[in-house]
């Protein structure tokens, strides 16, 4: 499918991408070539493939959440390099330059 410059424009425009003519130009070739390509990929006998959301059937592969114990607020900042009141201590980066 051959598309014409002002295909290009009008697809460029719905983009709201400024494009120079060059570029008009280079791309009017490759976007035909990809929706001839497409019309390929169309042609292809899919009729009796049933429509799937994913190529592999697979279900829920996600572990059980089950609850546990986790880190005391003294065990998480142990290893911290700096911690001030409990917490991480970080550099301020908030309104440096």
């Amino acid at each position: 499918m051959a598309l014409s410059t002002d295909d290009v424009r009008h697809v460029a425009k719905l983009a709201r991408l400024a494009l120079s003519d060059d570029e008009v130009e280079g791309l009017r070739s490759q976007l035909s070539d990809i929706l001839a390509y497409a019309e390929q990929v169309s042609a292809a006998a899919t009729g009796d493939v049933p429509p799937t959301s994913h190529a592999y059937p697979l279900a829920n592969v996600f572990r059980e959440d089950v609850p546990r114990p986790s880190l005391s607020p003294q065990e998480a900042i142990s290893t911290a390099p700096e911690a001030e009141d409990g917490r991480f201590r970080v550099p301020k980066i908030v309104g440096a330059e």
